[in-house]
């Protein structure tokens, strides 16, 4: 049996009632609109990618589906995209992980030096000197050789320190024959959404540097809760590990690890960002 059309003929896509728009919470928008137009009518100015939502101008199309019923009718289901306010990029979403991992016990902060938080003496100590010139008590070494005897029995291989021979003073159980201690490390690993592929690019290049606000490559990847400054003795103490992303056509989404050194980076190793 023929079709019989009746009122509008569905020459272009119309907007079906209702739709769909939603917020993560940082900022990204995701919406859905449902169109209906004749099985032969034009559909770019609704499926082509980047046409603007009806819902929100933020919001960009991205993709979409089409079903075709039995009387000629094209039902299309268009999901758009974007990010609140038109701005580049959405908050950054942020998880952080604090833990202990072994470090040589020579990098200890306590370990020459009496260090903030610490009681007692340091845990080798300089001796009868100073840190930059240190003066260890002689002591009897192996084959008729000198060694040189610090705090808890930390032996050294000359008077100044030099090389750090351990401690073999069994004397001195809790860092008898010690090489290691357990440090705290913190990570922190972020994603965002962005439109710019610039952002990813220079985020991209700043891996392996350092930043003391939480700032690389002109974006912010700290909330300003965690705090604005990151230094200590002049070093920044973030360093940004790892950047991976992901192209969705429109948006990039871009995740991200932060380590976070208590000591600060030294900036002969590690450029700032």
């Amino acid at each position: 049996m023929a079709r019989i059309d009746q009122g509008n003929a569905l020459t272009t896509p119309v907007q079906q009632p209702g739709g769909k728009i939603s917020n993560d919470g940082y900022g990204l928008l995701t919406a859905t609109v449902v169109w209906k137009a004749d099985e032969s009518a034009a559909l770019g100015t609704v499926v082509n990618r980047g046409s603007t939502c009806p819902l929100d101008a933020n919001c960009k199309a991205h993709k979409y589906s089409i079903t075709y019923d039995a009387l000629g009718i094209a039902t299309l289901t268009v999901d758009y995209v974007g990010i609140e306010g038109g701005v580049t990029m959405t908050d950054p979403q942020i998880t952080g992980s604090q833990g202990l991992t072994s470090e040589n016990i020579t990098t200890h902060p306590n370990f020459f030096e009496l260090a903030t938080g610490f009681s007692g003496s340091p845990i080798a100590g300089v001796g009868t000197g100073t840190l930059a010139a240190p003066v260890y008590t002689a002591t009897p070494g192996p084959n008729g050789s000198t060694e040189y005897k610090g705090n808890n029995g930390a032996t050294f291989e000359q008077v100044s320190g030099k090389r750090f021979l351990g401690f073999k003073v069994a004397e001195y159980k809790d860092f008898y024959g010690k090489t290691s201690y357990l440090a705290p490390q913190c990570s922190i690993s972020g994603v965002f959404y962005t439109d710019s592929s610039a952002k990813v690019v220079n985020l991209r290049n700043a891996v392996g540097k350092t930043s003391g606000t939480g700032t690389f490559a002109s974006t912010d990847l700290l909330p300003t809760y965690m705090g604005t400054s990151f230094t200590i003795s002049g070093k920044n103490q973030l360093l940004l590990a790892q950047v991976s992303f992901e192209d969705y056509g429109l948006l990039y989404k871009v995740q991200y690890e932060l380590r976070f050194n208590r000591d600060g980076y030294p900036s002969a190793v590690y450029a700032a960002a």
